[in-house]
């Protein structure tokens, strides 16, 4: 038997709502397969973003392509990037853009940084 001490000690840490889960696990998943299978993500970082009339999240997104083929999986990503119609259920991609690229000649490797604005879309 619970005790009502214990009771009221439960329910002031349930949160009155639960925290809302950004898109930020589909945008990865479409990114990863428009860069195809050769692609290694190495990081992920995300900041909220907000105008006078838009909310969402700016999303840096560092990808490598390592080897010859994966360099050319990379370019073609590249050229695909800004025109993607992404698909993430009530929100908008209303920005993607690649923002620098380092090549490795001596063992073909591509480095790619990319920013996304996903705004919610109510």
């Amino acid at each position: 038997m619970q005790s009502e001490l214990t009771r009221e000690m439960r329910r002031a840490f349930v949160p009155a709502k639960a925290p809302t889960r950004g898109p930020w696990l589909r945008l990865l998943s479409e990114v990863l397969g428009l860069a195809g299978p050769d692609a290694d993500l190495l990081s992920h970082a995300e900041r909220d973003w907000a105008s006078a009339t838009f909310s969402g999240a700016r999303h840096t997104i560092v990808l490598a392509f390592e080897g010859a083929e994966a360099v050319t999986e990379g370019e073609a990503f590249i050229a695909a990037l800004p025109d993607h119609e992404f698909t993430i259920p009530r929100h908008l991609v209303a920005d993607a853009a690649l923002t620098s690229v380092e090549h490795r000649q001596d063992l073909p490797r591509m480095t790619v940084h990319i920013e996304v604005l996903v705004l919610v879309d109510y």
